[in-house]
Order: C-alpha cells, then structure tokens, then sequence
C-alpha cells in the first residue's frame, strides 16, 4: 500500500487563490498575491487564479503582466458592479469609490451612489460576484481540483466565497486581511446605519471562525483580528521582490547642501503630505542649496491645489503622474531620500504599505509620517533604514529634513531585510498550508 506521504509528493498541491486584483490592476493591493502565485510553485504549491474578467479598477499597470508566468493558470469570471451602472448614467469614468469620496463637493448622484454603498451592497460592492462564482467554482471544488482555497480582502466580498465554499464542500480555507474589515477606517467615512455597521460584524465574525487559517499583513492588525476572533492569526507581512530591482541598479553617491526627496505611491484623503511640505518650506525657503519633491504616482486633487496655490511650493514640488512599477526605479535612481506618508488615522499602528520593504531595498534614507510607535516605525527602526515622524511634528520633521539636506556619502542598505524577500514569504505561507491543510 502507497503511504500517504508518497502519495502528497506525487500529487500536485493545488491552491486556488480567489483575488479582486489581478493585473492590470496596479497599486499595492495586485502585489501580495502576484507574488505569492509567483514563487509558491517553487516551495510545493500549484497556485490557481480565480479573478473578475471585467473589474473596475481605480489604477491600471499593464507591465505588471508580464510577472505572470505561462504556466500559472488564471480563471477569469465575469463580475457585475453597481459602479458600472453609475457610470452610465452620469456619461463618465469617475464612480469609483475612491474617487468619489475624495470629491470635494458631491451631487445628489454622487451622495445617492455612496449612500448606497454604504448601505445596500455589504460588504462592499463586489458583493455580486458572490453567489455566481460559489455556483461556478463548487463543482471543481467537489470534483478535487484544489488542496486548498484562499480568499483575500478588501474587497472583504472575497472572503464571502470562500466561506461559502467552506460551508458546500469543507475545503480547507485561508482568509488573508490586507486590512482590517468591521473596524476599517475606510467605513468610518460612509453614512452607514447601526443595522448595517452590525452586518459586516456578523459577516467577519463568520469569517473569522469558519476560515482553517487566517493571516493578515502587521502584528497590529494581528492582534486586532485575535481579539476580535479569539483565535490565533498567522502574520505573513507584505515585502520586496528582488527580481523586480532593474539588474545593475545603484543610487549615487550624495553631495552636501542639496535635497530630492521622492513619494511614490498614492496620495488620498488619509495620506497628508502637506505637513512634511511645508516643513521643507520652512527650513529651505531661504536655502542657496537645490531641493526639490517629486510625487510619483496619483495625487489627490485637495493636495494638488493646496501647492498650486504656495509659491514656493509649487516651483519645488513635481507631479510625475502614474507610472508602471518597473519605472519607478528611475525614480529612486535620481533621488537622495525617500518620503513615506503613512496614514493618520485610527489604523494608522497598523499601517505597513508594501512599498516600505521597496524603499528599504534601494538603500536610501526613509523619512516618514506617521505613527512613531507604529509598526512602520518599529521596522524602519530595527533595520536602520529611516525613521517615523508624527504627523503633528513639525520641529522633528524640520530636523529629519536637515539633516538629510546635510548627507554626504554612500546610502547604507538597511539591516535584516532578507526576512522580507518575497520568495522567503511565499516560502512561510506554504510552510503554513503543508502544516495545516494536509494534516
């Protein structure tokens, strides 16, 4: 008789990976998970994409499909969205709901659409897609076609397929929290009733107890999570993949007595840069010595018209707009520090944006804002990459700032970062998977 564990090394370990963002999406939320369906393959597991065929995606990167290797297989199902009904009717692209709360004034469409939202499409406007994806993806289930299931959020509706799977065919299931759901800062924002607010508890308490495992990106939002559940939550940080520093890259060798600090990322209504600006208009107003800020990625219009209108401000601050991934290592290559702004708000402890684990590979200095004692700061801390500045600051913020205009030298790279290479993470999340699910 064959023995069960020659049986596993003969079978392939499949895991079906359930996933909103998928490129061309671009942003942070595409990269966790093209990542782990990149390097899986080479610690035992065979992943699989299930992904909306016609999503709306806020932020598109077409170069990020070329990370996509020919052998992984990707399941594209089509997905009705409230947005796209929207859109018709107001004749144009901007429903989407980060870019509609970011408006500054909104029409009586715009306050019925987030009324709305808030609260008829729990948990979130994908909610659709639920049901027809349990009915497609339940005969391959039964049929033995996955080891596994893993369902990733926001958009939490993700996690809604997975328990259903869960509950028609007991396949083993990993939910992974990029942010928190019931107490996410981003529900804080909407006109939500009681009634409502107390659904998307009882949906991620269902969650929370019927998932095998669950994982989520910083040790905050991890013990947020085990006091919500009353479970162990398994913490599988996001973090950089070497193979996507372009081959010879270096940063130059900085002179005293100039500055170019480089934000890449998007800037929205919990992401404030003016803080860390006007501290640098202050302290170098009167500077002989170049400086300069230079925004890669989107801006919210609030931040732009706000430096529009500073002069100052406005002849040392550049807007590069969107740019593929791969692009903004030149970027990194011409600058002499690196701006992270973190978010100012009640999960800011919690906030880890995965381009930390970039910035830290490139060696240059990080200067951030954010939550001192928050666990970007505690990483930036223990690596000797950079520091975390309170928001509210401003001396400290002139201080870091000085300093950097007085560098000279070589950047010295940042300690311990092995731990966040992607392989090595894809690495523990199979080691996770091989010790629960095949037990």
């Amino acid at each position: 008789m064959v023995s069960y564990l020659v049986l596993c090394t003969v079978m392939k370990k499949r895991v079906l990976i359930i996933t909103y963002y998928w490129p061309p999406s671009g942003g942070s939320g595409v990269q966790r998970w093209l990542k782990f369906a990149k390097y899986l393959p080479e610690a035992g597991w065979e992943p699989v994409i299930f992904t909306p065929e016609n999503p709306d995606f806020d932020l598109k990167d077409t170069s990020l499909e070329g990370e996509i290797s020919t052998d992984l297989e990707v399941m594209k199902f089509p997905i009705w969205e409230p947005y796209q009904l929207l859109d018709r009717i107001r004749g144009k692209k901007e429903s989407h709901p980060g870019r509609v709360m970011e408006q500054k004034e909104h029409g009586y469409i715009e306050k019925a659409a987030i009324w709305l939202r808030a609260n008829l499409t729990v948990p979130d406007p994908r909610v659709f897609w639920v049901k027809p994806s349990v009915k497609f993806l339940t005969e391959l289930v039964e049929k033995g076609q996955f080891h596994a299931i893993i369902t990733t959020g926001p958009p939490h509706s993700m996690h809604l397929i997975g328990r259903d799977l869960k509950r028609k065919t007991n396949i083993f299931w990993l939910a992974d929290f990029r942010d928190p759901w019931s107490q996410w800062e981003f529900l804080d924002k909407l006109p939500m009733q009681n009634r409502v607010r107390e659904k998307h508890r009882k949906m991620e308490q269902e969650v929370l107890s019927e998932a095998d495992l669950v994982t989520t990106i910083s040790p905050t939002f991890q013990l947020d999570l085990e006091r919500l559940s009353n479970r162990k939550i398994n913490l599988i940080t996001n973090g950089f993949d070497d193979s996507d520093i372009p081959q010879g890259f270096s940063v130059g060798e900085k002179k005293a007595g100039s500055l170019h600090l480089v934000y890449s990322g998007i800037i929205d209504s919990i992401r404030n840069p003016m803080p860390l600006l006007k501290a640098m208009r202050e302290e170098f107003s009167k500077e002989k010595g170049e400086v300069k800020f230079t925004f890669v990625g989107r801006v919210s219009d609030h931040v732009r018209e706000e430096i529009a209108s500073d002069s100052w401000l406005s002849e040392h601050v550049n807007f590069a707009g969107y740019v593929s991934h791969q692009e903004v290592f030149e970027f990194y290559k011409n600058a002499d520090a690196l701006a992270l702004i973190l978010t100012n708000t009640k999960n800011a402890k919690g906030n880890i944006p995965g381009k930390l684990f970039e910035y830290m590979a490139t060696t240059l200095p990080i200067l951030a804002l954010g939550d001192p004692e928050g666990d970007s700061a505690k990483i930036l801390e223990e690596s000797g990459a950079g520091k975390v500045l309170a928001h509210s600051a401003h001396v400290a913020i002139q201080v870091g700032l000085r300093k950097l205009f007085e560098r000279s030298g070589e950047a010295e790279p940042a300690t311990g970062i092995e731990q966040y290479c992607r392989k090595n993470l894809s690495f523990q999340l199979a080691n996770l998977l091989d010790e629960h699910s095949l037990s």
